[in-house]
This record gives C-alpha cells, structure tokens and sequence, in this order.
C-alpha cells in the first residue's frame, strides 16, 4: 500500500501579489521625471559650453545648436586663467582639510575619551559653532585679517576654513570615535603605550571610514566656497577657481559660453573625489549608526 506523505504542520507560504504593471509604470515614470528635472540644467550647461557666443545671442539659449566645439574650454583654461585658478584652490584646500581632520581628530577623541569637567560644554561650543550663520561675521574676520597682516594671502583663506569647519568636523568623528571600545585604550595603556601612541595607532586607524566620509564633504565646502575667498582676496592671482571665474563675466556682456566651460573645469576635482571615495563616504555615514 502506497504511504502518502501527510502535509499536517506544514504552512503554506503566503505569496506576496505582484504588483500590477501599470502601477510600476506609474511609478518608474514618475522617478524618470525626476531624473530628467535634475539632469536638464547640466545638459543645457554641457551644450552652452560647446557653441559659439554669436549661436547663442542669435538663437538662445535652449534652441538647437548650429556647431560644438571644444574652443571654449581652452579659451577658459588660457585666457580666463582657470588653470591659475584651480591652482589656487588646491593650494588653499589640501592644508585645510588636512588640518582641519587632524585638530578636529583629536578633539574628538579627547571628548570621547576622556571624562572631565567641562566635556558636555566644550561638545555643546562646538555644535553651537555650527548653528552660527558666518555671513555675520565677515565684517569682524576682515577687520581681523587685516590686524594680524593676512589678509589677501593663501594662508589667510586657509586658517579662516580650519576655524569654520572644525565644529562639523569635531561634531562627526566624536560621535564616532564613541563607539570605538574603552577596553582597546585600556590594554594598550597596560601595554605602556603614550596617549598619543593611542590615538594614532588605535583610534585614527578604526576613524577611517569617518574620517573619509567626513573628508570628502569638507573637500567639497571648502572646494567651492565662494564667500570668503570674496571677502579675504583681493589680488586674481591668489583667488581660487570660484572667485576667480567672476572675473570671466566681461563689463558690459558675458561669454556665457566660455563662463560655463570654466565652470565645468573647475566641478572635475569635486567629481573625482566623490567617484573615487563614495564607497568610504557610504561606509563612513552608516558604520557608526550600526554599531
């Protein structure tokens, strides 16, 4: 006699219904729509920078070019002087985002790891910092640039991002370096490491990941930062590419084609970044929620 399996005990999964067809064409339209919004100012800005200044006057703006060429890019490069001016924005940008994450590093460790009197008011000066609009301050950081004889110079432009951005900074990697365990710092003090040793062969290593995160926007602020290279510059030859392609814009008319592939020039370094690190910038935003 034939055993017939039993099915007693057994659930049955229950399968999810399928969406229908016309809602997912609903919505993968909708999101297209959204796509198309945000990428249509960078291709109108892409063809502006490829015609002539006659093509656009004669035919606007959104109308089918008549000829692209690439003319425009070199006249930035050579006569807007947008090469000199890429220049100076690595040179004001490299000290201060390695200062910044190096001070902001150990500052954040200190409030992480030490308990004295005083942590929570220290952390809460730092976040209040941020809230500060720093448009009200450019009057009194000109006057004071001007006092202590750095003003118009690179160094003057890199110390002023180091003190703005430090709060962010010491904000983020604190709150990371938190979740770090206590009982690593205490094995390596029993092993007699120094404080120092501490922080920079157990914490800045484990920081990795915050510390890219963190590097790549603050690249990207002081990278593009108009304001203050506004305020603290005042010679062409030390502004960075930002301040720098206001000068592009002619007395009566602008060469809206040779500004735009400026402006093109100078987004390629912000790009790099974030192609390069997105994957540490990713894992640097979500590591420390997870742990």
């Amino acid at each position: 006699m034939p055993i017939v399996p039993t099915t007693t005990g057994v659930k049955k999964r229950k399968v999810a219904p399928k969406k229908s067809g016309f809602k997912q064409w609903i919505i993968f339209a909708i999101i297209l729509s959204f796509v198309l919004v945000w990428l249509l100012p960078i291709f109108g800005a892409i063809v502006t920078s490829l015609r002539s200044m006659d093509d656009l006057l004669t035919n606007g703006f959104w109308s089918r070019p008549r000829s692209l060429s690439l003319v425009n890019f070199a006249k930035a490069w050579s006569e807007g002087m947008v090469g000199r001016y890429l220049y100076n924005s690595f040179v004001v940008t490299i000290p201060a985002l390695i200062g910044t994450l190096f001070l902001s590093s150990l500052t954040g460790y200190a409030l992480a790891h030490y308990k004295f009197k005083g942590n929570i008011i220290i952390y809460l000066t730092f976040v209040g910092g941020m809230l500060i609009p720093f448009q009200i301050l450019m009057i009194p950081v000109f006057k004071l640039s001007n006092t202590l004889g750095i003003y118009n110079t690179y160094w003057g432009l890199v110390m002023i991002h180091m003190v703005f951005q430090m709060g962010f900074c010491t904000f983020f990697l604190r709150n990371f370096m938190k979740t770090i365990p206590y009982e690593l710092s205490e094995a390596a003090r029993i092993d007699g490491c120094s404080e120092f040793m501490i922080f920079w062969k157990i914490y800045l290593p484990l920081s990795k990941p915050a510390l890219a995160a963190v590097g790549t926007l603050e690249f990207t602020w002081i990278f593009n930062d108009y304001l203050w290279a506004l305020v603290l510059i005042r010679n062409d030859s030390f502004k960075p590419v930002t301040a720098g392609l206001a000068t592009l814009k002619g007395h009566f008319i602008a060469s809206w084609n040779v500004l735009v592939a400026g402006s093109l020039l100078a987004s390629i370094p912000t790009l790099i970044v974030f192609i390069f690190l997105q994957r540490y910038f990713i894992e640097g935003l979500t590591m420390g929620s997870g742990k």
